[in-house]
């Protein structure tokens, strides 16, 4: 059995559930592939984060980082867990706004935010404008003029620290199209032309290390850093911001080979390292905000699919294809990610074979998992990967016209159909056919 799968998590049944409802119902009521969510999993994990900010009694800020998975259902699960967001796009945030969620707790990040979403973000009233570069600060400053309005900022510097990470998720170090640089003088430059923009807010500084960090030594040594730069701008230039924003990056665990710290016990050292450095350095504490989206929900998500066809390689490897692949989860083509599967009808069966899981996209590297231990299995059965809820769904597309699956939030038993299948008639809805046919040339 999968140490990933706890009892509670298999029915009487010995069926698979998700926030207390079958597998194999969700399956065949919503058909597959499926992306499934346990709504209450997400719910604790923001609770806990919250519990470890007010035990340790400093002002804080939990942001989403919805950049992992975005629709207008879970921003209106974050907007009632009482919870800020983040938004990297306009089309973000046009979905946190049909949401009904508050502008006032959005924050908007992008490393290259057009002049287009600029004004929608300065039209909806964002909370804050996450700066990346001097270009957008130029343009943020000329904007808040025209229009006569302020606008509250934070600039995202790249402090040259580098989390223990895949080398594509990983955002903290020089070499980085994110942000000012900090050692190289940009961040201080930023600064001090942030100042003299009349109309902008500098509330505090951003940065982020990476993704799936594991380690406690990363955020630690951002805090010293960072606590050490706001003490000399104190003193040099005047400003101390208000607030220190460390982003995310919580690794959480995929497979059993993964052995991740608990989320919370990155922002209690967070916490801690915090206070130490700002009492060493005599300078006031700061309130500190958080962007978790992975660690809130990667490991509440499931992907359900329907085997199909197998092929024996003899000797070599048995492959298991399933009706969905690279086009509802990249990640393993894209960062060679791994994730585990069971078999929803029964998890708790021995295993009896090792099988490698074949997606039906027309790519060779079109596989979710290789070498994955399972029992007998049959065309039909109902495989569920696990751990999937983040940038499964947020990186999905229509690769060979594909529609994208559906979504189902489930909790205490019951569930929720919240982002319809799409269908072939959605795939052509944009596509606008030539109005003169085009004659053959000899």
């Amino acid at each position: 059995m999968n140490e990933q799968i706890k009892t509670s998590a298999v029915n009487q049944a010995h069926h698979l559930t998700v926030g207390g409802v079958d597998t194999l119902e969700l399956a065949a009521t919503y058909q597959t592939p499926l992306y499934v969510y346990d709504t209450g999993m997400i719910r604790q994990s923001i609770a806990a984060f919250k519990q470890v900010f007010e035990e340790n009694q400093i002002k804080y800020q939990i942001s989403y980082a919805s950049k992992a998975f975005a629709t207008v259902a879970m921003y209106q699960l974050i907007a009632a867990a009482g919870i800020h967001c983040d938004v990297v796009s306009g089309g973000e945030l046009y979905t946190a706004q049909q949401a009904g969620f508050p502008m006032a707790n959005v924050s908007f990040h992008g490393n290259n935010k057009s002049e287009a979403e600029l004004k929608m973000a300065l039209d909806a009233g964002v909370g804050c404008i996450m700066v990346d570069n001097f270009y957008e600060l130029a343009m943020l400053d000329r904007l808040t003029r025209e229009r006569h309005q302020s606008a509250t900022i934070m600039l995202r510097i790249a402090p040259g620290i580098s989390a223990h990470t895949h080398d594509y998720v990983s955002t903290g170090q020089e070499d980085s199209k994110f942000g000012f640089d900090l050692n190289s003088g940009q961040a201080d430059e930023a600064v001090k032309r942030a100042q003299t923009a009349p109309n902008l807010d500098l509330v505090g500084i951003h940065c982020h290390i990476g993704s799936q960090i594991f380690e406690l030594d990363g955020f630690k040594m951002i805090v010293d850093k960072l606590v050490s730069v706001f003490a000399r701008w104190q003193t040099e230039l005047d400003f101390y911001p208000r607030i220190m924003n460390v982003g995310g990056g919580f690794g959480v665990k995929y497979t059993a080979d993964d052995q991740p710290l608990a989320p919370t016990q990155f922002v209690d050292a967070i916490i801690k390292e915090t206070i130490v450095q700002t009492k060493a350095k005599k300078v006031p504490m700061l309130e500190i905000w958080i962007e978790p989206g992975r660690s809130l929900v990667a490991t509440a998500g499931t992907t359900l699919y329907t085997l199909g066809a197998s092929k024996d390689v003899p000797g070599i490897r048995k492959y298991l294809a399933v009706d969905g692949g690279m086009g509802d989860n990249i990640r393993p083509a894209l960062y060679q990610a791994k994730y585990e599967a069971v078999l929803a009808k029964n998890p708790t069966l021995p295993s009896e074979q090792v099988v490698s899981i074949a997606g039906k996209y027309c790519e060779s590297g079109d596989m979710l998992i290789w070498n994955q231990a399972l029992p007998q299995t049959e065309p039909g059965d109902v495989l569920a990967v696990l751990d999937t809820g983040a940038y499964g769904y947020s990186m999905a597309s229509n690769y060979n016209r594909n529609p994208r699956p559906a979504v189902v939030f489930c909790e205490d038993g019951a569930s929720q159909l919240v982002v319809k299948r799409e269908t072939y008639a959605d795939l052509t809805r944009l596509d606008v056919p030539l109005t003169v046919a085009s004659e053959s040339k000899a």
